[in-house]
């Protein structure tokens, strides 16, 4: 990692500085073991540290080798030149190591302050230990601060390091440092943007900072050329037997029974304990595995075909004869792929699909499917059909492989028609307009469905009729007035009783009950689809259900019930692995969060949300996340907002409907306002606004209308905008600010204000925008208030201080003083009772604003700047 990017790291720093403080003022030297995996971040960790030390100390920095047969007290030759004296010439005459040692002290005891660096001691020679054994003795009186790096995992029983470890005491002057891996979180915060899967990108590297990094900066999920070389260096290194067992290992993706790697191997694996000292492997309950999937990869990927082959053909038999049931389902049809067995994938692959999706697991049944129709070339259409159809359906489920499914419904089609099969043909079209419609595509949508119910009617009307006539109204509900989805959905809800086909039911129930929350008139119906959704075991369409509701409690401004809605919906869509509308209420909970002024967490929401959903699909949850987010930016007057917003638009003309428009647009137009840019206001809402118009909805019009009227663009609220908004424009704000406070929206209430004329009224305004750190509408109404003649108005953007040229915000002044006065990040987070990982953002932006590189600094900057006064 990059200083830019070190992340997860602030408590090790703030320790590193705290101990180099109390060798610098004289009190005591001090040792510090870092010991962590390959890749882990050590060296990262160093260096920053470093980079940002009291410039009083030096520097020195010393490594072993990853040499067969190390050099002889190799890391102290390596700073001979720097500490010189004694210590190089005792080096120079080939001194014992107790001399050397002595040298070493003597000269550290001459200097004022040093920082003695030595990296990778689990390649260190018995030599360098037996210094380090005697310089660690004496440090009590030496003014130094001695870092050590290690991979405990590779350090054997006999190896020098350890008796050196076991002697130290465990408590001062010894401090000891695992680094741990990065989190989830960290993990799609260096994700973002790159277009990569930051769950796939966790689960593949195991948060290892090298392998994220690597990955990232390649722009891939896969083995990136660096990584590569890096595992295939360190396996190098193995005997040729030991190599064969971490190969054969290397073709299990999950954890390898010892059972299984014997008949992988073909015998005992007797070199299994050289591979688990390597460091690449882990040990479990009589199994094994290797720490990373990345380094896996790398081994898996350096076989040669005819080895893979074979190996995967033992893997397949020694599986098969132990019959593990469905939960082995996934092991045999990935070792019948890749052992190019076309009769094992036929026979195991699809089960293992119909498995995965009976237990949720969507994505996996749609990948087991997409398998088996690789396989498939020489199947019959009947057969072919047999795949294809539940692929889509799987794809769809979980929000993967669109354009895969979509061409797969289309060969579908085809056959359907070749043999003359209207309903079939309906069935597959009322599919693809289903998908059509996630994807984006709402004319093509459209068409595909109406050809469903032309075709279906022409069949006798049966429960495919009624799910063609629910989708078609899902559709009219997102792009009309919402008369012919109301029309549509009550066709689908009268056949659907007949027949007794519940699906149909509840999704038209799904469609009238959005219809009637748009206009005003209450989400019984969609409460109601939600309830009938579950009792009649219909997962995916819980999920719409929970989705359509907490959008049209979002819109009628009810964030107390959105949010527990969501919630539930959340943990119902976890439980059934229903990714698309998963991301959909997880987008909502940030809009919520934007609203009530919860901005760092709305800001990290939406950044899981984007990190988890790659650019290609996901379109609606990407949407409402680039909005919040680049809300949040504009809000507090930070800088890239508009490429996310315009990330945001593309999505919303592709899909070019009003509920992705109108909150685009009125982004765009709430950026350029607090930009000062009015006349940029038209060009950004011209069209939400002439399709709001058209389409008569309330809420979203009168949005649209607000921002339009701040640019001087209307004199008058649309009669069919919400009264909120018709009473905004009108000049009533009064009766707005109220609205707005009851719902929860400090900041929209705070607008409100600032439409006043009278100073005590603008001056409430300021105060609850500077209190939310929403600096560049605070500046405006400190315009309007000095325009008309306020005494006293500050012209920084923060009241708190006389001077706060740093720009910090009212959280982070909070952070700021507990930061000086050296508490963790867990306590911060304690004392604001905010999350540790908010804590971690907070003051990742102090020390970016302070431009100072530790927290050691960060007491002499405030008080400089005049943000923070000592004692």
């Amino acid at each position: 990692m990059t200083r830019a990017t070190l992340l997860e790291r602030s408590g090790e720093l703030f320790r590193l500085s705290e101990l180099l403080a109390e060798v610098v003022d004289g009190r005591a030297g001090r040792l510090v073991l870092i010991r962590g995996e390959a890749g882990i971040g050590k060296t990262s960790l160093l260096r920053s540290f470093c980079e940002g030390a009291d410039r009083s100390a030096r520097i020195v920095w010393a490594a072993s080798e990853p040499l067969l047969t190390p050099r002889p007290l190799g890391p102290l030759l390596d700073i001979a030149d720097a500490v010189a004296g004694d210590v190089q010439e005792a080096l120079e005459v080939g001194a014992e190591p107790w001399d050397v040692a002595v040298a070493l002290a003597r000269e550290l005891e001459r200097r004022p302050a040093t920082v003695l660096v030595f990296e990778d001691l689990h390649w260190a020679d018995a030599a360098t230990v037996d210094v380090l054994r005697v310089v660690c003795r004496r440090i009590g009186g030496v003014r130094v601060l001695i870092l050590m790096t290690y991979r405990e995992e590779e350090l054997d029983p006999v190896h020098p390091l350890r008796f050196l470890l076991g002697e130290l005491p465990g408590r001062e002057p010894v401090t000891r440092m695992a680094l741990p891996a990065l989190s989830r979180d960290a993990v799609a915060q260096l994700a973002l943007g790159s277009g990569i899967d930051a769950g796939e990108l966790f689960r593949r590297t195991g948060g290892n900072a090298f392998y994220v990094t690597e990955a990232v900066a390649a722009g891939t999920e896969s083995v990136p050329d660096s990584v590569r070389d890096a595992v295939l260096a360190r396996a190098a290194g193995l005997s040729a037997r030991a190599r064969g067992v971490m190969e054969a290992i290397a073709v299990v993706p999950q954890e390898t029974e010892v059972w299984l790697l014997e008949a992988l191997v073909e015998g005992h694996p007797d070199k299994l304990e050289e591979c688990l000292r390597s460091g690449m492997l882990r040990a479990g309950t009589a199994t094994v595995a290797f720490r990373h999937e990345l380094a896996r990869l790398a081994i898996e990927g350096s076989l040669a075909p005819d080895r893979l082959v074979v190996l995967h053909r033992r893997a397949l038999a020694a599986l098969e004869e132990r019959e593990l049931g469905p939960t082995g389902l996934a092991r045999l049809a990935h070792h019948a792929e890749a052992a190019g067995d076309t009769t094992a994938v036929l026979r195991v692959a699809p089960e293992a699909a119909r498995h995965a999706a009976a237990v949720g697991a969507h994505r996996e049944a749609a990948d087991h499917y997409a398998r088996a129709l690789r396989f498939a070339g020489g199947l019959s259409a009947e057969d072919r059909v047999a795949l294809l159809e539940p692929f889509a359906e799987e794809c769809e489920l979980s929000d993967t492989r669109t354009a895969e499914a979509l061409v797969a419904l289309d060969e579908a089609l085809v056959i359907h028609r070749g043999r003359g099969d209207a309903l079939k043909v309906g069935e597959t079209q009322m599919s693809r307009g289903r998908l059509l419609v996630l994807c984006g595509q709402g004319a093509q949508a459209e068409a595909a469905l109406r050809d469903a119910v032309e075709k279906l009617e022409q069949a006798q009307p049966g429960r495919e009729l009624a799910r063609a006539y629910a989708s078609l109204s899902i559709r009219y509900m997102r792009a009309s007035d919402g008369d012919p989805a109301i029309e549509c959905a009550r066709k689908a809800i009268e056949l659907g009783d007949r027949v007794g086909d519940a699906k149909s039911v509840v999704m038209a129930l799904n469609s009238i009950g959005c219809v009637e929350a748009s206009r005003g008139l209450g989400v019984d119906k969609l409460q109601q689809s939600i309830d009938l959704a579950e009792r009649a075991g219909l997962w995916a369409e819980v999920g719409r259900a929970y989705n359509n509701l907490c959008d049209s409690l979002q819109l009628r401004g009810e964030w107390d019930r959105h949010d527990r809605s969501c919630e539930e919906g959340i943990d119902y869509c976890q439980r059934r692995g229903l990714d698309y509308w998963l991301g959909r209420l997880e987008s909502g909970l940030a809009a919520s969060a934007l609203a009530r002024g919860r901005w760092d967490y709305a800001a990290d929401a939406a950044r899981r949300v984007l990190a988890r959903s790659p650019p290609a699909y996901r379109l609606g949850s990407r949407s409402g996340s680039l909005v919040t987010l680049a809300l949040v930016r504009a809000r507090r007057g930070d800088p890239e907002c508009w490429p996310l917003l315009d990330d945001a638009m593309q999505i919303a003309e592709t899909i070019g409907e009003l509920q992705y428009l109108a909150p685009v647009a009125c982004a765009r137009a709430e950026t350029a306002w607090l930009e000062g840019r009015r006349e940029a206001i038209a060009t950004a809402t011209d069209r939400a606004f002439a399709l709001a118009l058209e389409r008569r909805e309330p809420e979203l019009l009168g949005r649209v209308a607000l921002w339009r009227w701040r640019a001087g663009l209307l004199s008058e609220a649309p009669a069919a905008a919400d009264e909120l908004y018709r009473r905004q424009i009108d000049g009533d704000w009064k009766a707005a600010h109220e609205r707005w406070r009851r719902r929860g929206c400090v900041y929209e209430a705070a607008l409100c204000q600032a439409e006043a004329d009278d100073h005590e009224t603008l001056r409430r305004a300021f105060e609850q925008l500077t209190a939310l750190g929403a600096r560049p509408a605070a500046a405006i109404v400190a315009r309007r208030l000095r325009e008309r003649g306020a005494a006293g108005v500050p012209r920084g953007p923060r009241p708190r201080t006389q001077a706060n040229p740093a720009g910090l915000t009212p959280r982070e002044l909070e952070v700021l003083p507990l930061l000086i006065e050296g508490l963790p990040n867990n306590e911060i987070a304690e004392r604001l009772v905010v999350a540790p990982k908010t804590v971690e953002h907070h003051v990742s932006a102090i020390l970016r604003k302070l431009d100072i590189r530790n927290r050691a600094e960060a007491s002499a900057a405030a008080a400089r700047l005049g943000i923070h006064q000592p004692g």
